[in-house]
Formats: C-alpha cells, structure tokens, sequence
C-alpha cells in the first residue's frame, strides 16, 4: 500500500514534518510493509516557508532589510534552486510592530520588496509571495519602490513611507524597476477576495487591527483609491476591484500592478510548486492534516487543497486533526472521505498540544485499523 501523508503544520505545537513523521509511525504500527511518502506543506500562512523548503531541499537565506516602520529588520525567505518562497510578515508583519506603535499611515512595504529584489538577484525566477499578517496599509508601493519604481510628489520629490503618503503621487516611473521582472513568476498566495477599496477593501476589513481609527480608515481608503487612479492613468491597468487586490493592505494590488504577479491559492501554489500531482497519483491512500478542521476549511485551507489533487485521481482522503470544530460535513463535499481527531481522552488543550506528537500516533494507528476491518470486509 502506498501512502502520501500531506499535512499541514499544528500551529503552537508541530510544525508539518513532525507531523507527518508522527503519522507515519502509526501507519506502519498496522501496515509495516506500507510505502510511505511524506510531503510536508503550508497554505501561505505561518510555517509554509520551513515545509516548502523542506521539501524541496532548499535553504534558507536571512539578510537585514527595512522593517515596517523604517527601522533594519532580520528578515529571511526560502531558496530552492530558481524557486523563492517569501512570507511577506518576516519583513513586513504585525508583530514587528509594537501596539504603541500601530500606524498603517506609516508602515510600509519596503523590506518585502527588498526580499524580492534579493531572490531575483540570486537567480530565482518562480516567487511565491505569502502576503498574510501584514502591517501595512501602502498598496504595495514600498515594495514597488524597493525593486526600482519611483512615486514622485507635484514638486518632484519622492515620496516617503506609509499609506498616509499615496494622495501626494503624481507621477509613476517604472524605468529603473529590476528588469529581472520581465522573467520572473510570481504567484501571490492568497486566499481572501476583499477589493482595494471601499467597505470591503483593504482599510475598512484590516485597517482597525493594524492601528487605524475610523478616520484613518477614511484617510487610508482615499489615499489607496488615488493610487489605483494614478496606476490606471499612468501605467494602464486597473486592479481597484481585483479579488484579493486588498489583501495585505492592498500588496496584492501593488504586486500585480508593479511586478506582474498573479493572485492564486496558496495551497495550489504550494502543491504546484512541489509537483504534488507527481507524488499523489500512484497513491492508495492520502493522509491530510491541520489542527483544527471545521466548516471553514473549505475556503482556501491545506487539506482541502490536497483533497483536490487526490480527487483527480479518485483517490481516498483521510484527515488527521487535533479538534474537529462545528460545521465539519462540509469537508465531505470538497475531497476529504473521513476526519480523525488525534485527542484520544478529554484534556485540556494546553495538555493536547503538549502531546500531539504522540497522540498523532496513536490515532493513526486507530485510524489504519479501521481501514484494515473495511478492507476485510469488503
């Protein structure tokens, strides 16, 4: 029996290798003679770096770059051969900005595309950008100014940081952006459909958790609808209504308009990028994880994604879960056949996650015995 064991990280407890390890154990306690593939994965949240590099047997590379708040920053992305996976909350994220000092007026984009410019320098020609947990609220042009785009003022001068600096663009030069652009692919990770603007977009849904006020909000909207007219006018393209164009502060906006890139799921992107559809369809069987599945996996969530691999080849779906949370049939209809919780007694979560390793263990055994009894029967 081969088995592809495909989970995504236990946040706070397991990181998705370990997890994989630990069902593999449990596997082989029933089926020794199982041909066992781990493929350690993420959904473009926390962790997905360490899994995809991981599995490809990359490294990964830190260097210093300008945090949120214009100070230097350790930061560090993925590196597998031509391939770069970044998470834009190493250089740009919410916790590198202390409560006191929360202001989408002035955090800026800027150290994640110095991130960028530095995996395409080293020869990366396939970016994978995971833009959750941001800090910033620029519409991505930080970032832009980093690999080479200048925004300048009416008197000529360029602009400075933050999303209180966008209504002051008048003009965009794109003549010194890296040209290792034109090569390169990028795929944004993301799984949210909020527009730039409006009540829906960038400053109205995420504003308030990064510091702003409702007249922030207010401020940060109009700044961000200014830029995409200017981008509109001066460069062409129009992505103010784009789903997902407002993730991250509207850096998905700004990666497509000034980098070409392509908005995607970020578990498809994953999956893609570690040809998951090679390492799947000779399987008998696929073991999918997260730690807590409930009906809102099914949007954008690792094991749902998986599911979806595995489906083409009509291949069986288990998930292995630390809680199964309200609303889980609705998996049923997106891939995934069966759900097994890994807490074998009540406990408190501290005490779950403390021992999810083991308790992996365990319930996979449980769950492989299972499977055997159906096998006998049929």
């Amino acid at each position: 029996m081969r088995v592809v064991i495909a989970s995504d990280s236990f946040k706070g407890s397991n990181p998705s290798h370990r997890i994989g390890q630990k069902i593999s154990e449990g596997v082989l306690k029933v089926f020794p003679d199982a041909d066992i593939e781990i493929v350690p994965i993420g959904d473009g949240g926390e962790g997905t770096v360490d899994a995809v590099i991981y599995e490809m047997n990359g490294s990964i590379r830190e260097l210093t770059v300008t945090g949120p708040l214009g100070e230097p920053v350790k930061a560090s992305y993925g590196k597998a051969g031509h391939v770069a996976v970044i998470e834009m909350a190493s250089a740009s994220g919410l916790p590198l900005v202390p409560d006191k000092k929360k202001n989408p007026l002035k955090t800026t984009t800027y150290g994640t595309g110095e991130l960028i410019k530095d995996a395409l320098d080293q020869g990366c020609t396939k970016i994978l950008v995971a833009i959750g947990g941001s800090a910033t609220n620029d519409g991505g042009v930080g970032m832009a100014q980093a690999l080479g785009y200048s925004f300048k003022d009416a008197s000529g001068s360029e602009i400075g940081y933050g999303g209180g600096e966008l209504k002051k663009t008048a003009s965009i030069d794109a003549s010194g952006a890296s040209k290792l652009l034109d090569a390169a692919e990028i795929d944004i990770m993301c799984d949210v459909s909020n527009p730039l603007c409006g009540p829906t977009g960038a400053s109205a849904v995420y504003g308030p958790q990064k510091g702003a006020d409702p007249e922030m909000v207010k401020t940060l909207d109009e700044n961000l609808a200014h830029l995409a007219k200017t981008v509109k006018t001066q460069l062409g393209s129009d992505h103010r209504d784009t789903p997902g164009s407002g993730a991250a502060g509207g850096l998905g906006f700004g990666l497509i308009s000034f980098a070409k890139g392509e908005l995607r799921s970020g578990i498809e992107a994953v999956l893609e990028a570690i040809n998951f559809d090679k390492k799947v369809k000779e399987a008998d069987l696929v073991i999918t994880g997260e730690g807590k599945m409930d009906g809102q996996s099914i949007y954008g969530k690792a094991p749902v994604g998986v599911a979806k691999f595995a489906k083409k080849y009509d291949i069986p779906v288990l998930a292995m879960v630390g809680d199964i949370g309200k609303g889980i049939e609705a998996v049923y209809d997106h891939g995934i056949d069966s759900v097994m919780s890994n807490v074998n007694r009540a406990m408190p979560l501290k005490d779950a996650m403390a021992e999810s390793a083991d308790l992996m263990v365990d319930a996979a055994e449980r769950a492989m015995r299972m499977i055997r009894i159906g096998m006998n029967l049929s």
